[in-house]
């Protein structure tokens, strides 16, 4: 659910840009005054396994489609929704500038999108109701899938209502409302399944490590079986699980083929949409999270046979060194901004 630039117009990129600026200051704020010493840790961690994660697409049986997790609702029941919201802001970012997958104007609806709905909706409206203090079990399932279907339908909606108010494409409101919502459906309840399963093993392993579960009622344990476990998963899954990842259009891209018969909508390259496709151009060194390919070298005919008809698994060392690069960045990148918000935090009390 990664959007383009394409699909939006400087007008819409900016405002969302803003928005989502003023909302990672916000948490900022609200991280910086919480005394807890897991979100560190947690942060960088977590923030890896999320980027590692969403280069697994998953097919969608009958549909030619696939999709893949968002992570916004793992992020905010392990790390709480202001501490979540800076970490999928890390992924999306780091994903944006050194793999240019999603666009850069895009950039603040894609934070918006996959950030704020599970972190300030979802979570708070319907996780936690349904849940209540369980982290495991089948209660927390079921909370678990019905907050992802429920974040993933906001997010979906807030692509087709950005898209709409941008007014730049040929995607008419109410059809590509009528396709993005039960596609997303679907990649919902595997991502509150994956979610169910992610939660069940920390509340299991380290219940501790939850930041949303309170430190004083659980004691002091080392972090460390829970931290090691999800770096194992994320380099599992960024360093070659990503190989059998579906090779058919995500949600998004096969909504937009539904609709025009092509999966990518070309931009104009007016306004910021140029500069920001250039900047990308430079940033992304792992694009398409492969390698460049050689300058001399014509780039390889569309087949014939459509999406989903390349070679499965599809062995990539570029897509391997991607998954960990990418996985290593984004724990540095999430950590730091939990170190340095944490000391700020120290520093000013």
């Amino acid at each position: 659910m990664h959007m383009a630039d394409a699909l939006i117009s400087p007008a819409v990129g900016g405002t969302m840009w803003a928005t989502s600026a003023g909302l990672i200051a916000w948490c900022a704020r609200k991280v910086k005054g919480v005394c807890d010493d897991r979100l560190v840790p947690m942060m960088g961690v977590m923030g890896a396994f999320i980027f590692a994660s969403q280069m697994i697409n998953f097919s969608i049986p009958g549909t030619g489609s696939s999709g893949h997790l968002g992570g916004g609702l793992i992020l905010t029941i392990l790390l709480g929704p202001h501490a979540a919201f800076l970490a999928i802001a890390s992924v999306l970012t780091v994903q944006a500038l050194f793999f240019a997958d999603g666009g850069l104007l895009a950039l603040g609806c894609n934070v918006f999108n996959l950030g704020f709905f599970p972190a300030f909706v979802a979570y708070p409206l319907i996780y936690r109701p349904i849940a209540g203090a369980r982290r495991a079990g089948g209660r927390a399932w079921t909370a678990a899938i019905v907050a992802a279907v429920a974040g993933l339908q906001l997010g979906a909606f807030g692509v087709v209502v950005e898209t709409k108010l941008s007014g730049i494409s040929e995607l008419p409101f109410g059809t590509f409302l009528m396709v993005m919502q039960p596609i997303h459906l679907a990649i919902g309840v595997v991502e509150g399944l994956a979610t169910a399963a992610v939660v069940e093993f920390v509340a299991r392993v380290r219940p501790e490590a939850i930041a949303t579960t309170p430190a004083a009622a659980l004691g002091q344990r080392s972090l460390r079986p829970v931290l090691a476990g999800l770096l194992v998963a994320a380099a599992l899954a960024g360093g070659g699980l990503n190989w059998f990842a579906s090779s058919h259009p995500d949600g998004l891209e096969w909504s937009i083929s539904k609709l025009t018969g092509k999966e990518e909508l070309e931009g104009s390259g007016d306004g910021p949409r140029g500069p920001a496709a250039r900047i990308q151009e430079k940033t992304a060194f792992l694009p398409d999270y492969g390698f460049r390919p050689a300058e001399s070298k014509p780039a390889p005919a569309e087949s014939s046979a459509g999406p989903g008809a390349g070679p499965w698994p599809a062995v990539s060392a570029g897509t391997s060194v991607s998954g960990i690069v990418g996985g290593l960045i984004t724990l540095i990148v999430a950590g730091l901004i939990g170190y340095l918000l944490k000391r700020g935090g120290r520093t000013t009390t």
